[in-house]
């Protein structure tokens, strides 16, 4: 018998998160973001619940010929561009929009010989400071792309650092405005966080991320709780071994956890090598058997204890969800100082994907 550990990806909450967004920016055409093999869920099994997105965002050239041989027929986004000149054939070939962000692209694409032009994500950078050119800089080399015979369409693009807050992408589009003067194009530069919040941000085309997956952009499930956004994935195990533990006993490595009277506790075949997070303190919330619980000392790599004290009736095979739809996933990041986008991501090839 296999060991008791699964994920399982919902991909009718995949398809009603994308309606979610579709409702909060009806206006915008949706570059559905898939990069980070879909954000740890997969990228082939969930690309095709994604079909009526507007366009594909990610990073790799694998990932895109793996949905275009596969049949995706519409624009694939590379959040950031080809990494060398030689990519260039690629990206013709598989009909790729390259973000352009960075001077030594522009002298590719000004030297390439290809059949035809590539559509353009010019990137500005508004104060994140990770990619774009500096918007002192946009109108100049708008112009110089828009005179390459290797380039079509052109859309200015931008990502938000502090689109969580609600005055936080105030400076950015201040920036952009300023440099964008005088340009007459599309544009994208909506985050999921912006999607929800900053409507005046959204133009033509937003790229959903996180909420795609059910998770909030800003690490707390309350603030998205009321969007109609699912969690998509649930990470599901059970209880493979009961002890009951008296006044002084301690739990696992490191002895972090110690009884202070005659207690119950539950083992769960789950631990850091299935992407469970280490560093989860005692107090992290879990799910046993219709009863919402707490972990109990270090998580080892194959195991974790739970506190069954609330949960009597457990025992062995009794069935636990560390997140998903009774625990969010936003809970258990919060309780161990991450984000829901890395324990998503992090989850480990060793555990059984079922999709429904």
């Amino acid at each position: 018998m296999a060991r008791p550990i699964q994920a399982q990806v919902d991909l009718q909450a995949l398809k009603n998160n994308l309606n979610v967004v579709r409702r909060a920016a009806p206006e915008s055409r949706v570059w559905s973001v898939i990069k980070a093999n879909a954000y740890g869920h997969g990228l082939h099994r969930v690309w095709s619940a994604l079909s009526d997105s507007d366009g594909l965002a990610m990073l790799n050239i694998e990932e895109a010929i793996l949905v275009r041989e596969n049949g995706w027929q519409g624009p694939i986004l590379m959040l950031e561009g080809f990494f060398c000149a030689d990519d260039l054939p690629l990206f013709s070939k598989y009909r790729l929009t390259t973000v352009v962000h960075n001077n030594l692209q522009i002298k590719a694409l000004q030297n390439a010989y290809l059949p035809i032009p590539l559509d353009v994500y010019v990137k500005i950078n508004s104060g994140m400071n990770r990619l774009g050119f500096h918007p002192d800089n946009i109108y100049n080399i708008w112009k110089k792309l828009r005179s390459l015979k290797n380039v079509g369409e052109m859309t200015l693009m931008s990502h938000f650092a502090n689109a969580d807050k609600a005055n936080g992408i105030t400076s950015s589009m201040a920036r952009i405005d300023q440099a964008s003067k005088g340009l007459d194009c599309p544009r994208s530069f909506s985050n999921s966080a912006a999607i929800l919040w900053h409507p005046e941000a959204h133009y033509d085309w937003v790229r959903p991320g996180i909420i795609l997956y059910g998770a909030s952009p800003t690490g707390k499930w309350q603030d998205i709780a009321n969007t109609g956004l699912k969690p998509v994935m649930t990470l599901r195990s059970e209880i493979i071994a009961v002890q009951t533990l008296k006044e002084g006993d301690s739990v696992g490595y490191g002895s972090r956890y110690r009884a202070t009277k005659k207690q119950r506790i539950g083992i769960v075949a789950a631990g850091y090598a299935d992407g469970y997070p280490r560093h989860a303190n005692t107090g992290t919330p879990i799910w046993v058997d219709g009863v919402r619980t707490r972990t109990l000392g270090t998580v080892s790599m194959d195991m974790l204890a739970v506190d069954l004290d609330s949960v009597p009736h457990a025992v062995i095979g009794s069935p636990v969800e560390l997140w998903g739809k009774e625990i969010k996933i936003d809970e258990v990041a919060f309780a161990v100082g991450t984000i829901g986008y890395e324990l998503m991501c992090a989850l480990a090839p060793r555990v059984p994907v079922i999709t429904v």
